[in-house]
């Protein structure tokens, strides 16, 4: 279906300022700022390729008020007077193409805060455990402590004026501190800050008008606030929409709503399981509440975002990561190139999975030039060389579009009938849509590229091909692991691939998957979705171990609800007819019925190809992706990204 999407592009007003277009970058963390708070030059890098990709409005990801608030993060910190010459290059940066720059002030995460980056127990709004160890109680905040915060708001907003923002966001998102203050469930003060709705929102409140004494009567202040924690005691929609009032009354001039909360993380950073524009129920109870304009988030598509406008519920769509993805969407939006808008997969491997379990600055895993588009920015060569790609996976369809953006003649090489590789079968289920369109995405721009595409070309190492290629990229990837089982090899078992693709080799309506990773799960989840009953058999204690526990927060929960069994602790034996013997970790022996048994024991390095071709051509050879080493679609298309804009 073709759309128009100029609906997007009309200006619209938050207060006295003027955005000029509907779309909205949400604020995220790229976890690279200095120890000292300033911002690093990779993030102004960062944040003005968004701009120049026409991105009406930009919200920097938090910035803290003192390194004690931080509590380590590796994010902006508005202290101290020495931030600003940073800040006011970022500013310059974005503003230059047109694009408004917010920067979103926060006061801490609190009870969120990770036990790893402060040697002292996090602050809260009253003595609640600490979501990450229970066994440490938040410290409350005194009412002289709370004086200061306020005053530290009114001295880093200063600074942000200073600096050129064209506003200031109120970070009180889904469980941090200020919604600590503002929920029943974490705020048990009996004070003038607890007690009652109005006196839960006085710490949000006096925030505001903290901020509204440094800046002026001019500057947009917005709030971001989760108007649906989604857990049990946690705040409804209906609970919110008194406070969105009072904030109202306060001076606020947009919001900016959502749902979640650190006990619904996935929430927080949505997977491709919970779908297209998963949290936009929440603006249509808002916009009934509230007067002034509405910005939302919660993995939109260009299509979701049309509608969410047109429907008159909110007045800005956020992207959040389908911006990491790609800095050009509102321009290919603009220009009608929907088709040419790289796919943010939603994987959260490479983005806050970075940030969170190593530490490290935000990426992309489709998009390995994020946060780093000079030191990756891809040249056109002075010598253009003949490139051979062999295989059509994430790898090879990365390392051949970033040869052809060199400038060199590329020409691929794929076995089966159609590129894609393992993607093309994980891709079947109806959660992943964004997965599938990345395949479609790299056939246009190859396509685009001038690179010569072969399908049912079995690379042999005699081919006269290789010896004339200049340079030679093998990502052959990897085979499903055949463990020596008894029967694997019967009429009755089906590999994970083949049950993606070929529907009917999974006959009858019982089906046992022999493998808990994310391939039989996910596997699982599509199968019980299509109305059969699934058993997952996991050697391990429990399946999902080798997936990212945010994912795994949607994962699970979907699993259950469509009534998946897991059988954790299982070593199967041998495969039967009729049904599988397997033995539980106390040894028991049990047998577990099933029409059709499927193999997701996982995948092996599928390299002997490689080795042939690179004993012979070893000077001009490069392997690439899974024949390296088994991973994910992140890692593949990096290594396809670096091998190629090496050469």
């Amino acid at each position: 279906m073709s759309y128009s999407y100029d609906r997007l592009f009309t200006p619209f007003k938050i207060g006295s300022m003027e955005v000029k277009n509907r779309i909205v970058m949400s604020p995220m963390g790229t976890n690279s700022a200095s120890p000292d708070g300033r911002i690093s030059l990779e993030e102004i890098d960062y944040y003005e390729e968004r701009a120049k990709g026409g991105t009406g409005m930009i919200i920097l990801g938090a910035q803290f008020l003192t390194e004690d608030l931080a509590q380590g993060v590796l994010e902006g910190i508005v202290e101290k007077d020495y931030v600003i010459p940073l800040l006011t290059d970022l500013v310059d940066a974005v503003q230059h193409h047109g694009t408004k720059i917010i920067a979103q002030l926060s006061c801490g995460t609190g009870r969120n805060a990770l036990p790893d980056r402060s040697g002292k127990p996090p602050v809260s709004a009253s003595a609640i455990p600490a979501i990450y160890n229970p066994e440490v109680l938040c410290h409350p905040l005194t009412v002289e402590e709370i004086q200061t915060i306020m005053h530290q708001f009114t001295d880093s907003a200063a600074r942000l004026k200073r600096a050129g923002f064209d506003g200031i966001e109120v970070h009180a998102h889904a469980g941090y501190l200020i919604d600590q203050f503002m929920s029943p469930i974490w705020n048990q003060r009996e004070d003038e800050y607890g007690g009652t709705t109005e006196k839960r929102m006085r710490f949000a409140v006096e925030i505001v008008q903290a901020i509204r004494t440094a800046v002026g009567p001019d500057m947009p202040i917005l709030f971001r606030i989760a108007l649906d924690h989604r857990f049990e005691g946690g705040r409804t929609v209906d609970d919110s929409l008194e406070m969105l009032q009072i904030l109202e009354r306060a001076g606020v001039d947009a919001i900016d709503i959502d749902a979640g909360s650190y006990e619904r993380i996935d929430y927080i950073f949505p997977p491709a399981y919970l779908g297209d524009a998963c949290m936009d129920y929440i603006c249509a109870p808002a916009r009934q509440a509230v007067s002034i304009p509405i910005l939302n988030s919660g993995s939109h598509t260009p299509e979701s975002a049309l509608r969410l406008i047109e429907s008159g519920d909110a007045d800005f769509v956020m992207f959040g990561r389908a911006l990491i993805a790609d800095a050009e969407l509102p321009n290919k939006l603009r220009e009608q190139r929907r088709e040419d808008i790289r796919p943010c997969i939603r994987c959260n491997e490479e983005c806050i999975g970075r940030i969170i379990e190593r530490n490290t600055k935000i990426s992309c895993a489709v998009n390995i030039q994020a946060a780093n588009e000079k030191r990756f920015a891809i040249h056109q060569t002075d010598t253009p060389k003949n490139i051979v790609v062999i295989g059509g996976g994430p790898s090879g369809l990365e390392a051949a579009r970033v040869a052809a953006l060199k400038g060199h003649r590329v020409a691929l090489y794929e076995k089966e009938a159609t590129v894609g590789g393992q993607v093309t079968s994980a891709a079947t289920p109806e959660f992943k849509g964004q997965l599938r369109a990345l395949i479609g995405w790299y056939e246009r721009q190859l396509q685009q590229s001038g690179v010569e595409l072969h399908l049912n070309y079995e690379m042999k190492p005699e081919d006269p091909i290789l010896a004339a290629a200049d340079h030679i990229f093998i990502g052959a990837g990897a085979v499903p692991l055949v463990p020596p089982i008894p029967g694997i090899d019967g009429s009755h078992v089906v590999g994970a691939i083949e049950a993606h693709v070929q529907k009917e080799l999974v006959r009858g309506e019982h089906i046992v998957i022999t493998g808990g990773g994310l391939t039989g799960c996910d596997l699982g989840l599509e199968l019980a979705m299509e109305g059969k009953q699934v058993t997952i058999v996991e050697m391990r204690p429990e399946a999902g171990q080798d997936v990212m526990y945010i994912n795994k927060a949607a994962l699970m929960p979907m699993l259950d609800s469509y009534g998946v069994k897991i059988l954790g602790g299982h070593k199967v034996l041998s495969f039967e007819e009729h049904g599988l013997h397997a033995e539980r970790s106390d040894g028991t022996k049990v047998f577990i019925e099933a029409d059709t048994m499927i193999n997701a024991f996982g995948m092996r390095r599928n390299y002997a190809i490689a080795e042939l071709i690179r004993a012979t051509y070893g000077h001009k050879t490069s392997l690439i992706g899974d024949c390296v080493k088994i991973g994910k679609v992140g890692s593949a298309v990096r290594s396809g990204f670096y091998a190629a804009n090496s050469i």
